[in-house]
This record gives structure tokens, C-alpha cells and sequence, in this order.
């Protein structure tokens, strides 16, 4: 086998750079670009709830979700066009505490609770949350990777996550619920199913 001297090769690849033929080596690597997911959604109730978001509130008070219901079944809500008179606040207290104190939640409690998740939807508002934030890495129109930036609360259902461009990009939220009301109903955190 004959071996070309090595100018020759040289000027070779230069011949062949001028005919517009691009050794693979040469290939610019692919970029990346980082972009922000628009997550949606996610303040759903269940029926049974009348639009109260019950799996937070039992979430922030530390019961099972099915305790708070049962409590919350022998209360009389206020009309949606008055609020309820003292009689009947003291009244519905008494029996939501009879279900609660065994789980040594205090009145105090209770109200700290019921108060940060209370609304008025008739009037178009959504009960105290945040919004959540997150970032992925695109690369080649396929989704390399997700960063949660900010979990957000206040989330009483799994959000939608999509990623702008990537339309078949999949990613699955996990939501997590505890007694601090700063945090509860948070994205925890973020799985891509499928990247596009």
C-alpha cells in the first residue's frame, strides 16, 4: 500500500473543503437552547368538594383527606351572596373541631388553615398558590433535560407540562402535599417521559 506524502494529503482536504465536501469531523456540533415550560392547569377538585380545595386544607392541617371530608359534612355553608352569621360560624367550628381535635388540631389552627385557602370563585378567584417555573434544554428538537426552578403551591391536581417547539415532548409533574402552607400542593419534581 502506497502512502501519500503527508503535504499531499494536505492539500487533498483542502481540494476537497473547496468543492464544498465537508469531512464529518468538521461537522458543527449540534446547539442547544434552553427554553421556559408552560405548566398549566393544576387547580382542580373533586366533586364531592363543591369546588373546596379539601386535599390541600387536609393536607395543611395534617389529616387524611377523607377526615377532613367527613368533618366537613355536618358544616351548613353560608349562602354564596352572605357570609355566615356568628351563630352559625361558632356552630359549623364545633362541628368540624368535634372530627379534628382527636388529631390535636387546635381552633387556632383550624382557622390559620381555612383562612389561607379561602375564596370566592363566583367572583373569578382562585384560594392562595404559585405559580411554578421550570426550564429544558433542547437539543436537536428533543428535550435533554428539565429544571425545576420554582415548585410553586397551592396545586390541588397534577399541572400540565409542555414544552414550547417540542410539541411531542412529554413531561410528568409530581406534586406533594404537606402542613407547610408555603409549600404544600408544590411541584416537587419533573420526569421527561418523552423527549420529543
Amino acid at each position: 500500500m502506497k502512502l501519500l506524502h503527508p503535504v499531499a494529503t494536505a492539500a487533498i482536504v483542502i481540494a476537497a473543503v473547496g468543492a464544498g465536501i465537508v469531512p464529518a469531523c468538521a461537522a458543527a456540533p449540534a446547539k442547544s437552547r434552553t427554553v421556559t415550560l408552560q405548566i398549566s392547569g393544576g387547580h382542580d377538585t373533586d366533586p364531592v368538594d363543591r369546588g373546596r380545595p379539601v386535599v390541600l386544607i387536609a393536607a395543611g392541617l395534617g389529616v387524611p383527606t377523607e377526615v377532613f371530608r367527613e368533618a366537613f359534612s355536618g358544616v351548613h355553608p353560608a349562602g354564596p351572596d352572605r357570609g355566615p352569621t356568628d351563630a352559625e360560624a361558632q356552630a359549623n367550628k364545633a362541628t368540624l373541631l368535634s372530627v379534628l381535635a382527636p388529631y390535636g388540631i387546635t381552633n387556632e389552627r383550624l382557622d390559620e388553615v381555612s383562612n389561607h385557602y379561602r375564596y370566592m370563585g363566583a367572583n373569578g378567584e382562585l384560594w392562595t398558590h404559585r405559580d411554578a417555573r421550570a426550564t429544558a434544554v433542547v437539543r436537536n428538537g428533543k428535550v435533554v433535560s428539565v429544571r425545576l426552578v420554582d415548585g410553586g403551591a397551592g396545586y390541588s391536581s397534577t399541572p400540565a407540562v409542555t414544552v414550547p417547539g417540542v410539541g411531542r415532548a412529554t413531561i410528568r409533574a409530581t406534586v406533594s402535599y404537606g402542613t407547610d402552607l408555603a409549600a404544600n400542593g408544590a411541584i416537587t419534581s419533573l420526569k421527561v417521559v418523552s423527549a420529543g
